[in-house]
């Protein structure tokens, strides 16, 4: 993980769900605390103050959903939903909730920590004031303070909404953005219906950044719900 012994919260009502995560991420030296219920993770979430919280939507006494309205009312905590509902419409609810990401059951632990990991050190990045003027992964690198994008050393030239585009994603890299979101970050508030707009200016980058776009390596499709720039 990126900090020494992160604090994760599990909530979730099945109890042999949380021993399992619990074992898991131990194993990972991270601490631990549990919830069952939606009230229960709330004064935990203010009187622990987590650095990451993993969360079932389908919780007794409310919906996970509305506990993470609660949650983005006061605090910034990495949120990752893990819950057996798959809709898309379950997904794109949740992260325009406010969630960071969000995993179905059955679950690797494998991408689960690796989901942490990458929700740790974005909170980190955004808690530290301080803005990395460059992002690297794999060939390509983002020079925010230049607004220069290279591919294996080699500059590549971007429209101004091409850029922007990458720009958010960059910022958010890690993060699962649905089509409203960047719609709203990059086009305007007043867009976000023009779901096309997204796939078509995506499609585009791909073709710049990618060694094979029908198959992308950087920049992933999440089916249905948005887009995901990989950090690692």
């Amino acid at each position: 993980m990126v900090s020494a012994e992160p604090l994760v919260l599990i909530v979730d009502d099945e109890a042999p769900i949380r021993r399992f995560l619990r074992a898991s991420l131990v194993g990972e030296r991270c601490r631990v605390a549990e919830a069952a219920n939606a009230a229960e993770a709330l004064e935990k979430a203010a009187s622990q103050r987590p650095d990451v919280i993993v969360l079932d939507l389908g919780l007794p006494d409310r919906d996970g959903i509305a506990v993470i309205r609660d949650l983005r009312e006061w605090s910034q905590v990495p949120i990752v939903v893990l819950s057996v509902r798959d809709r898309e419409a379950d997904k794109v609810t949740a992260l325009e909730a406010g969630a960071d990401d969000y995993l179905t059951k059955p679950f690797g632990v494998g991408e689960l920590l690796a989901r942490l990991r990458v929700a740790l050190r974005h909170a980190s990045v955004a808690g530290s004031g301080d803005e990395e003027p460059a992002f690297t992964v794999g060939d390509l690198r983002v020079d925010l303070a230049r607004r220069q994008v290279f591919v294996a050393a080699r500059e590549v030239r971007l429209t101004p909404i091409e850029y922007k585009l990458l720009a958010v994603l960059v910022k958010n890299a890690g993060k699962v953005l649905t089509h409203r979101q960047l719609l709203h970050q990059v086009w305007g508030p007043e867009y976000g219906d023009e779901n096309h707009y997204v796939r078509v200016y995506v499609a585009q980058l791909r073709h710049k950044l990618e060694a094979d776009p029908a198959r992308p390596h950087y920049l992933r499709t999440e089916p249905g719900v948005g887009y995901r720039l990989v950090s690692e």
